[in-house]
């Protein structure tokens, strides 16, 4: 489930976020690289490609270590998801003997959508009627669950316009423009030395940008704003306008049987049979269907195997830029210490979950245990990655190439001729905080961390910034954020502060004065146990109060806690960003230096931009065996006899209605597209634009391709656009949704 893999940061982790930018900033560079000596590129050498698939040209080939002396880089190393303001289209007419026009591009770049801050979805009807995976829709269909009513179980369907229903705070964004602001951004930031100065700089010069230009943008349509968005690691800075629909409504979503159908034992895996799907609908600000004339209608036969098919999404993030070192770094650190305090997590909310299903229907406890349980199969997959020397050693060969590139031409090797070096250098300085940031890892996430200790942060916050004299519109602003932090039973709080203090008592040590002022003598247990029983932060009406009065003036049980944990929070996280901004600064003067010597030929990392990423329909060797094109409804039935597990259970409509279903009908189908987290409901179409599929995961082969994009074994995995309509057919008598999804038509009921 690449939708929910991509939103590891929370709304309230990134809001956190923000307030630390106040003391630290995000770096960035002020150079600008300018080419006197371009080198010429390296004479082509035949590669090795999928079947199907463009042929993969090395860019270079360069000395390896003993072992891998025959490793080369590859043409698409760096991955297919092209911008829309360089679109590759020589290489689709060469690979695919098509070549789209403008019109193709901008009728593509508008049925698309940004869903909230977490997924993709498409316009599929000229009336406002919008796709997208049922996992990026799975928090909406609770949140307009009436009392009693049990949506998220039972599945939900409009029958008439007046039905369907309006979700509080969800909207999507629609690409209108896009301007290249590099110049400006850099021109206005200066060239400081100082990598935080840098940093803080280019921050304040991209924000005035988004500002100004927002303005102007509002005064053609009110519904507009801009977020510049930094690609190639800040080597180019792209400011993109967006039409936001604020008013968008459920249509339709399956039981959450079948939208996860195979649970955690088959995500990140294929052959599939999940039906990972929802619809909503956008209004216009009068409370009508939106007029949506650029969409995506919907194929008649699907995509046959090895059919040309295009996803367009918006993928959250990749690392396909960052240095060898970097990736050595992340295997031997970063992804292990995560790993941990997922699994950790993961094991306190699946024991209460077992042992209190009912109550955990009530805090939403399994969408939250679905989220972990899918960062710990993608991280996972992705240090697997990282242990293959072969990834290792194609990487280094790019990295090696890129390095005498540079060498090649004097105007570059003198700028930039020492940042891969500067880089590997940085990643020792990290080590330095390792210990104590990992103790913090998640602290103020809603995820994976106790939201008790996050409310007293955020009292203690408003606390700060109040007697500082903040303005009120920024207290009202933490206020709303801080509010937004959800209860939690009793044990699994208990369990996350339990854990979260032994990770800090394992990093600081017993004597250390910080952890000493907390556990005062006790155990981790202790504390907890104290925690939870005596808090008034456990409850939202009574932390809302708390807040109000005055939190750190009061005498809660966390104010000493917080008092402790936040000032030491706040100095490693200022040290962590301290280091980070200068290896923001590397990175972004190693970029630009890339994009002197490579240009648009190799696309940025992902960025939770939009994006075009090409492929065919393809089966894989797997197992043993070969993976098929497609699944159909026939697996789906197999699975649910072969398993009568809880992960392969089928609703009672399911059992009942399996006659009506013509069980040969495509269900799901994989292709070689580059997708990642983000990409969740993103629309596969054919060359004519036409829904041939739903994407909604990626096979487990896959996950490696964070940081090298493959397509031997590697696959998109999405719901067949066929197998949708069957099922709304013949499943859920969803007539009025079919009859506008094959005729455009909008019909009340």
């Amino acid at each position: 489930m690449y939708g929910i893999m991509f939103n590891r940061l929370s709304t309230q982790t990134l809001f956190l976020a923000a307030f630390f930018a106040v003391l630290a900033g995000c770096a960035g560079s002020g150079e600008t690289a300018v080419v006197t000596e371009r080198p010429e590129p390296a004479t082509p050498r035949p590669g090795t490609s999928a079947p199907g698939s463009a042929p993969a040209e090395p860019i270079a080939l360069t000395s390896m270590p003993a072992g891998f002396d025959t490793v080369a880089a590859q043409r698409f190393d760096a991955g297919k998801m092209w911008t829309f303001d360089n679109p590759p289209t020589a290489y689709f007419t060469q690979a695919y003997n098509f070549t789209p026009d403008e019109a193709w591009f901008q009728k593509a770049r508008s049925g698309a959508l940004r869903f909230a801050s977490y997924c993709s979805a498409s316009f599929v009807s000229p009336n406002g009627l919008i796709l997208t995976n049922h996992h990026c829709g799975r928090e909406s269909v609770t949140a307009v669950s009436k009392p009693g009513e049990n949506l998220l179980e039972n599945g939900f369907y409009a029958e008439t316009l007046e039905q369907e229903r309006k979700v509080k705070d969800l909207y999507v964004d629609q690409l209108v423009s896009i301007t290249d602001v590099t110049n400006e951004v850099y021109s206005s930031s200066g060239k400081s030395a100082d990598a935080a100065a840098r940093a803080e700089a280019v921050s304040n010069a991209v924000t005035r940008i988004q500002e100004r230009m927002t303005s102007e943008a509002k005064t053609r349509d009110t519904t507009y704003h801009v977020q510049v968005i930094e690609l190639y690691n800040g080597g180019k800075y792209s400011a993109y306008t967006f039409k936001r629909y604020n008013d968008i409504r459920l249509v339709m979503a399956p039981e959450v049987e079948l939208g996860f159908f195979g649970g955690d034992p088959d995500n990140f895996t294929y052959p599939r049979y999940a039906l990972d799907m929802s619809f909503f609908r956008a209004y216009d600000v009068q409370g009508k269907p939106l007029t949506t004339p650029e969409y995506f209608p919907w194929s008649d036969n699907g995509a046959a195997e090895g059919e040309t098919v295009f996803v367009i999404g918006n993928p959250g993030s990749t690392s396909r830029l960052n240095t060898i070192s970097q990736l050595e770094f992340e295997r031997d650190y970063t992804l292990p210490a995560e790993l941990e305090v997922l699994r950790d997590r993961a094991r306190i909310l699946m024991d209460f979950i077992e042992a209190n299903p009912e109550e955990a229907e009530k805090y939403d406890l399994r969408n939250a245990y679905f989220s972990i349980s899918n960062s710990i199969k993608a991280n996972q997959g992705q240090l697997e990655g990282l242990q293959d020397p072969y990834l290792i050693a194609r990487r280094a060969a790019s990295e090696r190439a890129l390095q005498t590139a540079i060498a090649g031409a004097d105007s570059l090797d003198s700028q930039y001729g020492k940042l891969i070096d500067q880089i590997k250098d940085l990643q020792r300085t990290k080590s330095a905080t390792l210990n104590q940031s990992n103790a913090f890892i998640g602290f103020g996430s809603d995820q994976i961390g106790s939201h008790i200790l996050l409310r007293a942060l955020y009292g203690y916050i408003y606390s700060i910034l109040k007697q500082r004299g903040a303005p009120q519109e920024r207290l009202t602003s933490i206020k709303k954020e801080a509010l937004k932090v959800t209860d939690r039973p009793s044990p699994v709080e208990k369990g996350f502060i339990t854990s979260r203090l032994r990770s800090l008592q394992n990093a600081l040590g017993v004597t250390d004065p910080t952890l000493r002022r907390v556990l005062q003598g006790r155990t981790p247990e202790e504390v907890a146990d104290e925690i939870v029983e005596k808090t008034a932060l456990a409850d939202s009406a009574s932390f809302a109060g708390l807040l109000e009065k005055g939190f750190m003036s009061s005498d809660d049980v966390t104010v000493g806690v917080i008092d402790a944990l936040a000032p030491l929070y706040f100095t490693v996280s200022q040290q962590v960003d301290d280091v980070q901004a200068r290896e923001k600064s590397l990175n972004a003067s190693l970029a630009r230096a890339r994009f002197a010597v490579y240009g648009t030929q190799v696309p940025p990392d992902a960025s939770f931009s939009l994006r075009l990423a090409d492929g065919v329909v393809l089966g894989y060797p797997y197992n043993g065996t070969i993976a098929p094109p497609h699944t159909t409804f026939y697996g789906l039935y197999d699975a649910y006899y072969s398993y009568q597990k809880e992960d392969w259970d089928l609703p009672a409509r399911w059992i009942e209605r399996r006659n009506r279903l013509k069980l040969s009908t495509p269900f799901n189908l994989v292709s070689t597209n580059d997708i990642t987290g983000g990409n969740s409901g993103s629309p596969l179409v054919n060359k004519n634009l036409e829904i041939v599929g739903l994407v909604f995961d990626g096979n487990i082969e896959s996950l490696p391709n964070n940081y090298l994009f493959r397509s031997i074994v590697e696959r998109a995995v999405s719901v067949d656009s066929r197998g949708i309509l069957e099922s709304l057919r013949s499943v859920y008598d969803a007539d009025r949704l079919v009859r506008e999804i094959e005729s455009g038509s909008l019909a009340s009921q």
